[in-house]
């Protein structure tokens, strides 16, 4: 008569656990009996038992580990590409966004923007993409730019900047949000330029922004540092426009000012200029009789 793997080896049992303890494989050893069940069954071999009993413990890891970086970086609101509608944004191509998810961009350290008015999912999409490079074993950072800025001061003023510039060079992926949302604090524009450029093919970088280009001088307290920041920002860049309006106010959106509904942020490219002599004025005369 055959014995089943519970009744043969209650001692070898007792040792696997042991093992288990002492690996500290909390998750196999919960999970050690009822792939054992299984294995009496014959729903698995002997070799997909070990397959699963593995398996399980691995998942429990790859959880902790993904739950610890998304911490670490500052991903505390979880999104992803899976959540994203992209129907409600027909202006975006969602094969290029999956693109993206591939992260050639973080090993290439490339410079993602996402520009758009506000609710057009810019920041929903850097954080989804920062989640796919945590899960691929990225290391991600994520803060608005206003509080980098704010860290960045307080750096220059205790003396530390230094280091908290290697600190922020230290991610594969940064990903700065709202450029443009609040006014940047004095200096703070040459501040983040230091950053910009300490990471430049260094290190790649997602920034979503509700302001044009040609508003970054606004924005970062003159064209001088702005020009310098887009020189490197733009080099090896990926530019990525959402025309679409706000998802978050897509039921109320008839009490939006129409202006605000849904423009484009980039300015229109000027107007060719013609070759040659300019045309002549047409008289009055010459209108009314062609």
């Amino acid at each position: 008569m055959s014995t089943t793997p519970l009744e043969a080896g209650p001692a070898t049992l007792d040792r696997i656990r042991q093992y288990l303890v002492g690996l500290k494989m909390p998750r196999a050893l919960e999970a050690l009996e009822h792939i054992l069940r299984r294995l009496e069954r014959g729903e698995l071999s002997a070799l997909e038992a070990i397959d699963a009993l593995l398996g399980e413990e691995l998942t429990l890891r790859e959880g902790r580990r993904i739950k610890a970086a998304l911490k670490m970086g500052r991903l505390l609101s979880i999104k992803t590409l899976t959540g994203f509608d992209f129907s409600f944004q027909p202006s975006l191509d969602r094969d290029r966004i999956m693109t993206l998810a591939q992260l050639d961009f973080v090993d290439r350290h490339e410079v993602v923007h996402f520009l758009g008015q506000p609710g057009c999912g810019k920041t929903h999409l850097a954080l989804a993409l920062g989640v796919e490079a945590v899960k691929a074993g990225r290391s991600v950072y994520f803060a608005t730019l206003a509080d980098i800025v704010s860290s960045l001061a307080k750096a220059e003023r205790e003396g530390t900047l230094r280091e908290r510039l290697r600190f922020l060079c230290r991610p594969q992926l940064l990903i700065v949000d709202e450029i443009g949302y609040l006014p940047v604090i004095p200096g703070g524009g040459n501040l983040f330029f230091q950053l910009v450029n300490a990471r430049y093919e260094r290190g790649a970088m997602i920034l979503t922004s509700n302001r044009g280009f040609s508003e970054w001088g606004d924005v970062f307290g003159g064209t001088v540092v702005a020009s310098a920041l887009l020189d490197r920002l733009l080099h090896h860049a990926v530019v990525v426009q959402i025309e679409g309006a706000s998802y978050r106010l897509r039921r109320h959106a008839e009490l939006m000012p129409d202006n605000n509904r849904s423009r484009p942020i980039t300015a229109p490219p000027p107007a060719p200029r013609r070759r040659g002599r300019p045309p002549k004025a047409r008289s009055a005369d010459n209108e009314a009789n062609p």
